[in-house]
C-alpha cells in the first residue's frame, strides 16, 4: 500500500521524471516491435517473391537409358512437388523459309517439345506474342531471322536426317531463356552459355514423331526433360528455403540412381535472396540498433537528470527510520510502473507504426513471430526500466550515507573514460579496422564455395560502431572543455541574451558543464541518428536510379542480338515516337581477345551522354568526362575491363589485335585496337569483362554500321513511351523494348521486396521523435533540475529577462552544439556505413546524397521542442519563490 501511495506521489510531485522515463522506454519498445515486424514479414515476403519468379523451380534432365514414365512415377513423388511435365528437347542444324520469292537460313538451334497444358502449368516460361499459343510456335527472334509471321512454312533441319516443313501458329517470347536453355549438370565453375535465338516449340506428340528418329541415329541431338513446379510452403527465411530446396534436390537425385539429375532454379534464386536477406538483416543492426542504443541512453539521461533528487529523498527516508531494503522496494515499484507504462505504450506505437507504414498490425510474418518480437521488445523496455532505475537505487541505496546523499557537489575527479583517453583510444581503433577492411577487399557477406550457408564478417561493423561511439565521447570532451576553461569566451557569446548577466550566465553555464554535457551529447546522438538514416536512405535511392540506369541503360532501351541488329528506317521510326526526346545508337558486337570471347560496344563518346548518364564511378580514373574524351580522341581506341588488363597485363598506349566478325563474309578478322583506359560497367554491359570501342571506327573497319542498342530518353512516362515503341517495331522485329520504370522495380526486389522504403520511413520517424525527445525533455529535466538554483536566483532580485537569459543561452549551447556533433557523427557514420554496406550499392556512389529537406524538418522540430522546454520553464518559475523552494 506505502508502494502505491508513493507512486501516486511521484505522479504528481515528479511528473516530468516518471513521464520522461515511460516516453524513453516506449520509443525503445516501439522501436524493437517495428523494426521486429518488419524484418520478421520481409524475410518471408523476400522468399515468396523469389519463389514467384522462378518460371521453373526444378528441369530434372534425364540420362538417355532413362525412362521418361519411371522417371515422372518417382519425381511426383517426391516432397512438395505439385506437378511434373515431360518436356523434350532436340537439336535443328538450321531453319529455312521462304519469303517474298527470297530463302532465308538459320544457323543451329533448338526445337522443344511440350504437353498441351505446357504453358498453364508454367506462365512466365513463355510470353505469347501473335497468333495461337498452342500448335507450332516460333520464337520471335528466329521469326525475325526468317521474316516470317503466322501462317508461313518453315523448314526444320534434323541431324541425320531429313529436314521437315512445319506452319507457324505462333510467335511467342522466351523471357527465361537463359534458365530453360541451361546445361543441366554442368561441372562447378563452367561459364553460362548464350540461349539459341532461333527456337521453335512443337506438341510434345509431334516432337516425338519428328525426333524419336533421330534418337536413334543421333542420341546425342535429343535430350528428355521433367519440369517441376514446388509448392510455395517453404520457410520464412530465405536460407532456411535454401537449405531445404537444396536438400529435397539432393534426396531426388539420390532416389533417381544417376537416371537423371535436378537444375534447381529455385534454390539458385533463393541463394541470391539469402545474400540479400543478409544484407537485410546488416542493415537492421545499422539502422535500427542505434535507435535502441539511443533510447536507452536517453531513458538514463532522464532518470539521471533526478539522482540529485532521488538521493536527497533517500536520506530523508533514512532520517524518518526507513531501511535500504524499503527504498529498494519503492525503487522497484517506481521501475516496474515504469516499465510496465512504458511497454504498453510502446506496443501500442509499435502497432500503429506497423499499420501506417507496413499496412499490418502484427510484430512477424506468423502469430509465433509475433509473439518472440513482442516478448522481445518487452523485455527490452523492461531491461531499460530497471537497468536506468533499480540498479542506480540499489547502488545508492548500499553505498550512501545520509550525510553523503545531501551534498549536491559534483565530483571533482573527471570521469575514468576521460582520464584514460577511451574516446581516441576507440576513434584510432575504428580507424584502423576501417582502413585494414578497406585495404583488403573486405567483404562483408561471406559465401564460402560448397556451403549452403552465407555467413557475415562481423569485423567490418566494429569500425563504424568504434568510431561512432568514440566520436560521442570527444563531443562529450570537447563541450566539457569549452565549459571549464572557456567562461570569458561563452559569455562573449551569450552577451546578445544576457547583456550585463553575460559573465555570471557564461559562470552558472561553466559550473553545470556535467548536465549541459550529458544534454549536448545526447541530443548529438540523436541527430547522428537522423543524419545518417537520411543520408543512407538518399544515397541508396539515387544509387538504385543509377543502377536501374545502368541495367537498362537509358529511361528506355531497345536491344537486338548481333546477328541481326536495326535498320536506319526502324532508327528513325523511334525518334518520332511521341515522348522521346533522344535516341542514342549503340552497337553490340563480340570480339575475340586471344582466346577469350568478350562484348563489345561501339558508342559515339561525345553524345553517348545525352541519352544516359555517365557516372564517374562506370570508369577507373574517377571521370567520365575526361575519360570519354579520350577515347574520341583516339579513333582506334578501346576501354578494356580491369580483369582484362591483368589478364594481358596491358599498359597504357598498347595495340591488341581483336578478331570481329565482318558483315561480308559472316568471318572473324583481325582489327587493331589501342588500350587507352579501364572501364568498370556501362550501360547494358554485363558486369565482367567487355570493350569500349568508337562506334565509327568499328563500323568502318567491320563493314557494317546497324546498331543493335537504342538508348532512349524520355520526356514523358517510359513505360507508356515504351509500349509506343514496341507497337512500332512490331513483334516480329526481334527487338526487346524495357523500361527504367520496371527495371528500377526489378533493381530494388532484392533489399527492397522487404519495403525498404517502408523501414526507411519508419527509421526516419523515429529520428524525428527522438531529436524532439532529446532536445526538449534533456532540457525540460536540466531545468526542473535547476529550479531551486532558479529559485534563489529570483529570490535575490533577478528579473525574468534576467532569468531567461539563463535559460536561454543554456538552451542553445546544447542544442546547436549537439546538433553540430550530430552532423559530423552522422555524416561519418553514413559514408562508413555505405562502404561496408557495398553489396547493396551497384555501381559505388560517387558521393553521399543529403535529403536537405528532411534535416530541415528535423532541425525545426528539435528547434520546436527546445522552444517549449524553455517557455515552460520560464512559465513555471514565475511562481511565488518560496513556494517552489517549499515545493523542493
Amino acid at each position: 500500500m506505502f508502494g502505491v501511495t508513493w507512486l501516486l506521489g511521484l505522479l504528481r510531485r515528479r511528473r516530468a521524471r516518471v513521464v520522461g522515463a515511460v516516453i524513453g522506454v516506449a520509443l525503445a519498445v516501439a522501436l524493437v516491435g517495428s523494426l521486429g515486424a518488419f524484418f520478421s514479414a520481409s524475410k518471408a515476403r523476400m522468399t515468396q517473391q523469389a519463389a514467384r519468379g522462378v518460371p521453373v523451380d526444378w528441369q530434372v534432365a534425364l540420362s538417355p537409358n532413362a525412362n521418361v514414365n519411371q522417371a515422372l512415377i518417382e519425381i511426383r513423388k517426391s516432397a512438395g512437388v505439385v506437378t511434373a511435365l515431360p518436356v523434350s528437347i532436340g537439336t535443328t542444324t538450321h531453319l529455312q523459309a521462304v519469303t517474298s520469292g527470297s530463302v532465308q537460313k538459320t544457323g543451329p538451334g533448338k526445337v522443344l517439345g511440350i504437353p498441351s497444358n505446357y504453358l498453364a502449368t508454367f506462365p512466365r516460361e513463355v510470353r505469347p506474342l501473335v497468333g495461337k499459343t498452342s500448335g507450332v510456335m516460333l520464337a520471335q527472334q528466329a521469326a525475325a531471322n526468317l521474316q516470317v509471321g503466322v501462317g508461313s512454312t518453315v523448314t526444320i533441319g534434323r541431324p541425320g536426317l531429313s529436314a521437315v516443313k512445319v506452319v507457324v501458329d505462333g510467335v511467342i517470347d522466351l523471357p527465361a531463356a537463359d534458365s530453360l536453355f541451361q546445361k543441366v549438370g554442368a561441372p562447378p565453375g563452367t561459364g553460362p552459355t548464350a540461349p539459341p535465338d532461333n527456337v521453335v516449340l512443337l506438341p510434345l506428340s509431334m516432337w516425338h514423331r519428328l525426333y524419336d528418329p533421330v534418337a536413334k541415329v543421333q542420341p546425342s541431338a535429343t535430350q528428355n526433360q521433367v519440369h517441376v513446379d514446388l509448392s510455395s510452403a517453404l520457410p520464412a527465411d530465405p536460407g532456411a528455403a535454401f537449405a531445404n530446396v537444396i536438400g529435397r534436390a539432393n534426396n531426388l537425385n539420390a532416389r533417381l540412381a544417376g537416371k537423371g539429375v535436378v537444375g534447381d532454379n529455385l534454390a539458385a534464386q533463393l541463394d541470391s535472396t539469402r545474400g540479400d536477406a543478409i544484407y537485410a538483416q546488416l542493415l537492421f543492426l545499422f539502422l535500427g540498433v542505434p535507435g535502441v542504443v539511443l533510447a536507452l541512453l536517453l531513458t538514463i539521461t532522464v532518470t539521471g537528470a533526478g539522482g540529485d533528487r532521488r538521493r536527497r529523498e533517500q536520506g530523508l527516508m533514512r532520517l524518518r527510520g526507513a531501511t535500504s531494503r524499503q527504498i529498494l522496494r519503492l525503487a522497484m515499484a517506481e521501475a516496474f510502473f515504469i516499465a510496465i507504462a512504458g511497454c504498453l505504450l510502446g506496443l501500442v506505437g509499435a502497432t500503429v507504426a506497423g499499420r501506417v507504414v507496413f499496412g499490418t498490425t502484427g510484430f512477424g510474418a506468423t502469430t509465433l513471430q509475433s509473439i518472440a518480437w513482442g516478448v522481445i521488445a518487452v523485455a527490452v523496455g523492461a531491461g531499460i526500466a530497471l537497468a536506468t532505475i533499480l540498479l542506480p537505487a540499489r547502488s545508492d541505496a548500499r553505498s550512501l550515507s545520509v550525510r553523503s546523499s545531501q551534498a549536491t557537489t559534483e565530483p571533482p575527479k573527471a570521469p575514468l573514460w576521460s582520464r584514460f583517453y577511451l574516446d581516441f583510444v576507440l576513434l584510432l581503433a575504428g580507424g584502423l579496422v576501417f582502413w585494414q577492411s578497406v585495404k583488403t577487399g573486405y567483404q562483408v557477406v561471406l559465401a564460402p564455395e560448397g556451403i549452403p550457408s552465407i555467413s557475415v564478417n562481423y569485423f567490418t561493423l566494429a569500425a563504424p560502431l568504434l568510431l561512432w561511439l568514440g566520436a560521442s565521447l570527444v563531443s562529450w570532451r570537447v563541450a566539457s572543455a569549452v565549459l571549464t576553461r572557456g567562461r570569458r569566451a561563452l559569455g562573449s557569446a551569450v552577451r546578445p541574451l544576457a547583456g550585463s548577466m553575460a559573465f555570471l550566465v557564461g559562470a552558472s553555464m561553466s559550473r553545470q558543464r556535467r548536465l549541459l554535457a550529458r544534454g549536448l551529447v545526447i541530443i548529438g546522438l540523436a541527430a547522428s541518428f537522423a543524419v545518417s538514416t537520411a543520408v543512407f536512405d538518399a544515397t541508396y535511392r539515387a544509387q538504385s536510379v543509377v543502377d536501374a540506369q545502368l541495367t537498362n541503360g537509358a529511361d528506355v532501351s531497345v536491344t537486338t542480338s548481333a546477328s541481326s541488329g536495326l535498320s536506319p528506317q526502324q532508327v528513325t521510326a523511334v525518334s518520332k515516337v511521341a515522348g522521346v526526346s533522344r535516341v542514342e545508337t549503340m552497337q553490340h558486337r563480340f570480339a575475340y581477345v586471344g582466346p577469350d570471347l568478350q562484348d563489345l560496344f561501339g558508342i559515339n563518346p561525345q553524345t553517348i551522354s545525352a541519352a544516359t548518364p555517365m557516372s564517374n564511378a562506370f570508369f577507373s580514373n574517377g571521370s567520365s568526362a575526361r575519360t570519354l574524351n579520350t577515347l574520341a580522341s583516339a579513333p582506334n581506341g578501346a576501354l578494356f575491363s580491369e580483369e582484362t588488363v591483368l589478364d594481358f597485363q596491358l599498359h597504357l598506349g598498347d595495340t591488341l589485335r581483336l578478331r570481329l566478325q565482318f558483315a561480308k563474309d559472316h568471318q572473324y578478322h583481325v582489327v587493331p585496337f589501342k588500350y587507352v583506359g579501364v572501364v568498370r560497367e556501362f550501360p547494358t554491359a554485363p558486369k565482367d569483362s567487355f570493350i569500349l570501342a568508337n562506334a565509327s571506327y568499328v563500323s568502318r573497319m567491320t563493314g557494317s554500321s546497324q546498331p543493335q542498342t537504342l538508348l532512349i530518353k524520355t520526356n514523358s512516362s517510359p513505360p507508356a513511351v515504351a509500349s509506343s515503341v514496341r507497337s512500332v517495331l512490331g513483334p516480329t522485329s526481334g527487338a526487346t523494348v524495357q523500361d527504367i520504370v520496371h527495371q528500377l522495380n526489378m533493381t530494388l526486389s532484392g533489399l527492397t521486396s522487404l519495403d525498404l522504403s517502408g523501414l526507411i520511413k519508419l527509421e526516419l520517424g523515429f529520428a524525428a521523435l527522438f531529436a524532439a525527445a532529446a532536445s526538449g525533455l534533456v532540457l525540460a529535466l536540466g531545468f526542473a533540475e535547476r529550479r531551486r538554483t532558479f529559485a534563489i536566483t529570483t529570490a535575490l532580485g533577478a528579473s525574468t529577462r534576467q532569468l531567461a537569459s539563463f535559460v536561454w543561452s543554456e538552451a542553445l549551447f546544447v542544442s546547436l552544439g549537439g546538433i553540430f556533433f550530430g552532423a559530423l557523427i552522422g555524416w561519418g557514420v553514413s559514408f562508413i556505413l555505405v562502404k561496408v554496406l557495398t553489396g547493396v550499392f551497384d555501381p559505388p556512389p560517387a558521393h553521399l546524397f543529403v535529403p536537405w529537406l528532411y534535416l530541415a524538418a528535423v532541425i525545426a522540430t528539435a528547434g520546436i521542442a527546445v522552444l517549449v522546454a524553455g517557455t515552460r520553464a520560464l512559465h513555471l518559475d514565475r511562481r511565488s519563490s518560496l513556494t517552489i523552494l517549499r515545493d523542493l
